[in-house]
């Protein structure tokens, strides 16, 4: 059975789509970027962790799935919010602008390790300051990269997407289906 190293409800619910039986496990790492890291190289190195860390977690025996994602605006990592001003600071960076988001899926099995990238990229329209505190105060922006969620609130925020939007949301369908495939697990 196939084993998702991620507690995140929102990447179940994107592998559920999949109609592959799986069962999900939490790992912990430290997701710090290195220094001089680029971001796409942060979340690939993410996501082959997790799914190490994982498989190890599991025993070797289960191939295991793991992935990152992150939100970059000017070549720098927007990671989770740790306040409202780190919020507020990030919101004033998205605002108007154009990002991207970059989800990297791992995969870990008897026959190795392989990983797919997936930048999609990303328009905010200009937000008001009532907006952004307005989204800061419904409590979803907290525990998200970039302090936002596109399959939540924050889509109202959302002008144009171009690319993967279950990437964005956190598991890209397509490359998970063919890494999947390539392995006879679906």
């Amino acid at each position: 059975m196939l084993i998702l190293a991620s507690a995140s409800p929102r990447r179940a619910e994107l592998l559920h789509q999949l109609q592959v039986p799986f069962r999900q496990i939490s790992v912990n790492l430290d997701e710090s970027v290195k220094p001089a890291e680029e971001p796409m190289d942060y979340v690939v190195r993410l996501a082959r962790a997790k799914a190490e860390a994982g498989w190890r977690q599991a025993g070797h025996v289960d191939p295991v799935l793991g992935s990152d994602t992150a939100v970059v605006c000017q070549n720098r990592i927007l990671g989770k919010p740790v306040d409202k001003s780190d919020f507020q600071r990030m919101f004033a960076l998205l605002s108007g602008a154009h990002h991207q988001v970059m989800t990297a899926v791992a995969l870990r099995s008897d026959r190795g390790l392989q990983h797919r990238l997936v930048v999609t990229d990303v328009s905010f329209k200009v937000l008001s300051q009532a907006e952004t505190d307005w989204y800061w105060q419904t409590g979803e922006p907290a525990d998200k990269a970039g302090g936002y969620g596109i399959q939540g609130l924050a889509g109202r925020f959302v002008t144009r997407i171009q690319g993967s939007y279950s990437a964005v949301v956190g598991l890209p369908l397509y490359e998970t289906a063919e890494l999947l495939k390539e392995q006879n697990l679906l």
